[in-house]
């Protein structure tokens, strides 16, 4: 049986490599010394040592070692990633505006209700928009209100700093670089956004409502999601 360091192909750093490969999701130092048997185990020290070598291997690759929330996982660089895309012909996810100002409010303010989040938006929060983000689970609830009703209160997921290639929250751009959204709408194929002096025509938030229910279909659990319709405030349109 081959032993670790017996030859070139056997180092640590290629060990990590092949299962940081094979796993599929992120994997911290503990995990990757999992793999070990006790008497061939390296240190914390030896594994960050090996990791950093590795991430320079990588440096003008295609490939590139990420450290997420999660811990670290081999991905591909997001330079290369138009032709990478080209091998599935699934249509891109598409964000509505909602959902980003929705997801945005959670993770800069969470814990933050339901409630508060249509008070900063001024319109009410469709219960696909919120059932949706806790499918992906980018989102949970994280405790409740001490108010009357008890209001559940909505945090950001270990999962939704690894989607967004994240080590933690301080990760996050601040408000100043994420405040021009019209920038982002190329990149985030964002809905086009509505004239505040236009009235929401019957036609309009029956599409609106198609295209939420699409999102939440994409990504609809083996389980329904018991959730009960809240009371929101009026739209300001």
């Amino acid at each position: 049986m081959a032993k670790r360091g017996d030859t070139a192909r056997t180092s640590l750093k290629c060990i990590l490599e092949a299962v940081l490969l094979a796993a599929g999701e992120p994997l911290d130092q503990a995990a990757l010394a999992s793999v070990f048997e006790d008497e061939e185990r390296p240190s914390d020290a030896e594994i960050g040592q090996a990791l950093a070598e590795l991430g320079e291997d990588y440096a003008e690759r295609g490939l590139q070692l990420q450290e997420v929330a999660s811990g670290f996982r081999i991905q591909v660089r997001e330079e290369v990633n138009p032709w990478v895309a080209r091998l599935w012909e699934e249509r891109p996810q598409r964000y509505s505006r909602a959902m980003l100002e929705t997801l945005a409010l959670i993770a800069y303010r969470q814990p933050i209700t339901r409630g508060e989040i249509e008070e900063v938006r001024g319109v009410s929060v469709r219960s696909n928009i919120v059932r949706t983000l806790q499918e992906r689970e980018w989102i949970r609830v994280v405790g409740h209100r001490d108010v009357p009703g008890k209001p559940a209160l909505f945090g950001t997921t270990r999962a939704f700093l690894d989607y967004f290639n994240l080590s933690s929250l301080d990760d996050l751009p601040s408000l100043a670089e994420i405040r021009d959204m019209d920038g982002l709408e190329p990149e985030l194929d964002l809905e086009p956004p509505v004239d505040p002096d236009a009235t929401e025509s019957p036609d309009d938030e029956a599409e609106d409502d198609a295209v939420d229910d699409v999102e939440a279909e994409d990504w609809a659990p083996e389980d329904d999601l018991d959730e009960t319709e809240e009371t929101a405030p009026p739209r300001n349109h």
